[in-house]
């Protein structure tokens, strides 16, 4: 009944915003995207794909991978602690696994390392982010089974000396004050020849999180340096390159992200121990060189990235817990990966046949050498006799990843009304992987998957205004090691078919999109606990088959001269429809983990002249989530199973004045002051929890 009646009040007060004038605008921006790597309106693309333009990630204070699943829904995460996700689309949701199930870019850098470790620039000077829905195997590989996640950056302008500085400061409720400061600025070094873009910021403080048995209040706040350099050198009209460099420097306290409903947190099996801060710190490169050779464009994307990520981790059974009364421990973890990769590309320029044929090639090298320390007992009384203390343990774990694609990808158009899209993409992808638990006693493992990724689409486009699409994408996610005496595990796939229609109508002013589709996922990775000689112990293993049916729907409108409106969804049904006859973690019946049944986010903005002619704006979005669950059979009670977070409903409000080229805004974040179960995990200890209400202020000044 709450979210009901939030969302009775938010579409209340848009309706009174829409009060002043009800004469139709301006047409609203045709949308430009390269989802298929060329350049196209959005209207024409046969995939489901949202996109937030770098004016409405601002406009919304989307800042975080966090803050962006709010805001498209199908799309969940996660978290442990900032910086660090795994990130889930349309029921595809599953924390086994060494891979991730959605790929993520930033322009042209594939970010995935590992399913548990994927590079997250905080969002800084975008053009816009695209959130491709369902497999993209054929164009980006093995990563994006669920789907992709595309940071798009600006580029130097060769001719526009530019920049602009924002500075804000917000108190977070129950916690702490926190700041942030950015700056971008645009120098045209040669005129239409050389150019310079610098992106910068740097925030800190805003925690809210406490650890009374350790004297530390308001501990998870990050300090956070994030800055990206952009050289664009186009000597000719028909060639260009492009060097970015970023680094990103991230230090938290109490870095876990983890926290108990008072906002406190606990850590096992000494709850006065202060944990290692959690550092997240990478350099990023990249070369992108574009030659137009009159019938096709030559691209070459050469990326590295150097990545040095430590963060403590602690675990704590709940009720309920298998382990509960037997086990506490904590760990201090670090990952250390370097990445290089390369892709060629020969995309055509135009005419009823448009074609994309390329190579990729990835060579990763991840070490994970962790020290730890556990509390047991073998009777369940750890909370009322003690146990055994074991300290000074060691782990390391060498895994490496050399792989390589060759990918085509092509559509015919028969007139102005008919296209036919086909694409494949072959796969193969070399690991190794050492597993130590004393220095020098492991061995090493290595294996070798491969796949075939096709798609297929049709495409009809009644009138320029309007398209209708069926497709057809596999999807693949190699497979992996475990530790001893466990055997490898074999790849996923996942096979989806989508119906959608997508268009805009009244010259602009409204534009929607709808698909619905049919998911299988098949070979289902799946972690579970059992017994091994009295200890507990953790396999990864094909369990079975998922199918997920979802529905996605997406409407803006622009009513009157500086009033819009926004409002999408997604309806999502996941089950479990075949099992391993011994496996213990799931059965039929089960939904996937991380899925909620809906979501939703809506909003609307008006943009008005105040007092003095000033250009003023208030606005105001709202963002639902479902409940998601979590189901592990081999660590829970049946009776605690599933897991679940909490329902959770965000709204922020904005409102701005410009004076000269001084832009005002005040905003309030989680104006209700919700502090809900992100994630279901809390059984362990391990999860967070919605972020509290923050109230601030930020000046920008643009030239």
């Amino acid at each position: 009944m709450k979210s009901r009646a939030i969302g009775q009040a938010v579409i209340a007060t848009a309706g009174v915003l829409a009060m002043p004038t009800m004469s139709f605008a301006q047409e609203l921006e045709e949308v430009i995207v390269t989802a298929q790597k060329r350049a196209e309106r959005l209207i024409d693309v046969p995939i489901s794909l949202d996109v937030l333009s770098g004016e409405q990630l601002e406009q919304r204070r989307i800042e975080t991978m966090k803050d962006l699943a709010y805001n498209v829904p199908g799309l969940t995460l996660r978290e442990d602690g900032p910086g660090t996700y795994q990130v889930f689309i349309r029921g595809l949701a599953n924390h086994s696994g060494t891979d991730a199930l959605v790929g993520m870019y930033l322009d042209e850098v594939p970010l995935t390392l590992t399913g548990f470790d994927q590079v997250s620039p905080a969002v800084l000077d975008y053009q816009r982010v695209e959130i491709l829905k369902g497999p993209q195997g054929t164009l980006y590989g093995q990563g994006s089974a669920a789907g992709t996640v595309r940071f798009i950056s600006n580029d130097p302008k060769l001719d526009a000396f530019e920049g602009r500085f924002e500075a804000e400061t917000y108190d977070v409720s129950g916690g702490e004050m926190g700041g942030k400061g950015s700056a971008v600025l645009n120098v045209p070094l040669v005129t239409d020849k050389l150019a310079w873009r610098f992106a910068g910021s740097y925030q800190g403080g805003g925690g809210w999180q406490d650890q009374p048995e350790a004297g530390i209040k308001d501990g998870n706040g990050t300090e956070l340096l994030n800055v990206r350099s952009k050289l664009l050198w186009a000597p000719t009209e028909d060639f260009s390159a492009n060097l970015m460099i970023q680094v990103n420097r991230a230090e938290t306290k109490l870095g876990m992200g983890y926290e108990e409903p008072d906002r406190t947190v606990d850590v096992g099996p000494d709850r006065s121990k202060v944990l290692r801060p959690k550092t997240v710190d990478f350099e990023l490169y990249n070369l992108t060189l574009n030659y137009d050779a009159g019938f096709a464009k030559l691209i070459s994307a050469t990326s590295y990235i150097d990545f040095d990520h430590h963060l403590p981790f602690t675990y704590i059974p709940r009720q309920g817990n298998l382990s509960y009364g037997y086990t506490e421990g904590n760990d201090d973890r670090a990952i250390l990966a370097e990445q290089f990769s390369q892709e060629v590309r020969l995309a055509s320029s135009g005419g009823p046949f448009e074609w994309t044929v390329g190579a990729f090639y990835r060579d990763l090298d991840y070490r994970n050498p962790v020290t730890y320390e556990y509390e047991y007992t073998t009777d369940g009384s750890l909370y009322e006799g003690g146990g055994i203390f074991v300290g000074d343990l060691y782990y390391f774990s060498h895994q490496t990843a050399r792989s390589y694609s060759l990918f085509a990808d092509g559509s015919y158009s028969f007139g102005e009304h008919w296209t036919v899209g086909t694409g494949v993409r072959y796969f193969e992808d070399k690991k190794t992987s050492l597993i130590e638990y004393s220095p020098g006693a492991g061995t090493e493992v290595e294996a070798t998957f491969h796949s075939v990724d096709p798609r297929a689409y049709v495409r009809f486009k009644p009138n320029d205004d309007t398209t209708l699409y069926l497709n057809f994408a596999k999807g693949f996610r190699s497979g992996g090691f475990n530790q001893e005496p466990f055997a490898p595990y074999e790849p996923e796939k996942v096979f989806t078919y989508e119906l959608g229609v997508k268009g805009s109508v009244g010259d602009g002013l409204v534009q929607y999109d709808f698909a619905g589709f049919l998911t299988n996922y098949e070979d289902m990775i799946r972690r579970r606990m059992t017994v091994i000689d009295g200890a507990f112990l953790s396999e990864s293993r094909n369990i079975g088959k998922v199918r997920v049916k979802g529905v996605e729907a997406g409407l803006t409108l622009q009513p009157a001269d500086g009033l819009s409106f926004y409002v999408n969804g997604a309806w999502l049904d996941s089950e479990m429809i075949e099992t391993d006859p011994g496996d213990q973690v799931n059965v039929v019946g089960d939904s996937s983990d991380y899925t909620p049944k809906f979501s939703w986010s809506l909003g609307g903005r008006y943009e008005f002249t105040a007092l003095a002619d000033l250009p003023a704006f208030v606005s105001l979005d709202y963002n639902h989530r479902d409940e998601v669950a979590y189901i592990d059979r081999s660590s829970f009670l049946p009776q605690y199973l599933p897991q679940w977070s909490d329902a959770i409903d965000l709204v922020n409000v904005r409102a701005g004045v410009t004076v000269k080229r001084v832009d005002l805004e005040v905003f309030v974040d989680n104006v209700t002051n919700q502090n809900k179960w992100a994630d279901p995990y809390y059984a362990w200890a391990n999860a967070d929890r919605t972020r509290p209400r923050m109230i601030g202020i930020k000046a920008g000044y643009s030239f």
